[in-house]
């Protein structure tokens, strides 16, 4: 092999090192797709702390389109609920349902992982990603994952994650 070959596997190999490490940096859904107008069980990875500082609450905004909520209770976490007015159709009758999770009492290190859980509704929206405002709060500072992924533009800094709707 060239070394212009050599090269560029190393390169290309170092690329999808810092792609993983950078991937782990952000809040992640498990799994990130769903099919349309289904039930689904969703993970939301926290990856680490603030700076060295142990993640103490996770609070996850849920996205208009998102119904019939229910948090997974964890071990060592309270967890709570808030309730609004949800979009309705035109003529519908007016519904209420969860707007917000919210996860606090425990405490993650900043060394280690982990996945609250909430099963919900997913939008019968296919080729549509719904994204989760995410608020990380820690026993100092406080990671917002509320930036919008925008297509064709780098990814933020602190980007929401989404969950990409699929046709049944």
């Amino acid at each position: 092999m060239s070394r212009s070959v050599l090269a560029a596997a190393a390169l290309s190999a170092a690329a999808v090192s810092l792609y993983s490490v950078a991937s782990l940096a952000h809040v992640g859904l498990e799994p990130a797709q769903a099919t349309a107008n289904t039930t689904l069980t969703v993970g939301f990875r926290i990856g680490h702390g603030c700076g060295d500082s142990p993640t103490t609450a996770v609070r996850i905004s849920i996205p208009e389109g998102i119904t019939s909520v229910q948090p997974q209770p964890k071990a060592g976490w309270s967890v709570a609920t808030k309730t609004g007015p949800l979009a309705t159709a035109p003529g519908a009758a007016p519904a209420t349902g969860v707007t917000e999770v919210n996860f606090t009492g425990g405490k993650l290190p900043h060394e280690f992982f982990d996945t609250f859980v909430l099963r919900f509704r997913v939008p019968n929206a296919p080729g549509t990603t719904v994204y989760f405002p995410v608020i990380q709060e820690c026993e100092k500072g406080a990671n917002r994952w509320v930036e919008p992924i925008v297509a064709g533009q780098p990814e933020p800094p602190q980007p929401m994650p989404g969950l990409r709707v699929v046709a049944p």
